[in-house]
């Protein structure tokens, strides 16, 4: 059986991570899973949480006038889902949906938000790590929601 420390450094965004940090990061976690349809998280809800994805997809989600929600995003085994625990004022800007029975790795965001205050250059390596993936996320948003408006403009 693997350890959290374990699980969480064989994910691309922890790879490399100096195993002290991953403790560390481990510390703040624990595991959990969503049945097929169920929200891991809400639009306007207290982010206090973000998942990485273990075994299943979650769905980012918007919600699109005249259309009803809009995935943006579908997250696979690997990723992570949930920055705003990141930012002030801790508040979810998408929903995540299981699509399929998910699996995955909760972390504590004040728990880790505090660790990075305490050390630093742990904060440092995080938020390195997760602006790489965030910038990612945002131009495939940004994408997804020209097409969704480019067509009804047609």
């Amino acid at each position: 059986m693997n350890t959290l420390d374990v699980l969480i450094g064989d994910s691309p965004v922890f790879d490399g991570l100096a195993p002290a940090y991953l403790e560390l990061v481990a510390g703040c976690a624990r595991t959990t899973g969503f049945e097929a349809g169920e929200y891991l998280f809400r639009e306007g809800d207290r982010a206090d949480t973000f998942y990485l994805v273990r075994h299943g997809r979650v769905g980012i989600e918007t919600m699109v006038a005249g259309r009803g929600a809009l995935t943006v995003e579908t997250v696979d085994a690997g990723g992570v889902v949930g920055w705003s625990w990141l930012f002030r004022p801790f508040r979810w800007h998408f929903d995540a949906r299981a699509v399929d029975p998910v699996r995955a790795i909760a972390f504590d965001g004040a728990c880790l938000r505090g660790k990075c205050e305490a050390d630093h250059e742990l904060g440092y390596e995080l938020m390195r790590r997760f602006a790489a993936a965030l910038v990612s996320r945002l131009q495939s948003t940004r994408l997804r929601l020209l097409d969704v408006y480019g067509r009804s403009a047609a």
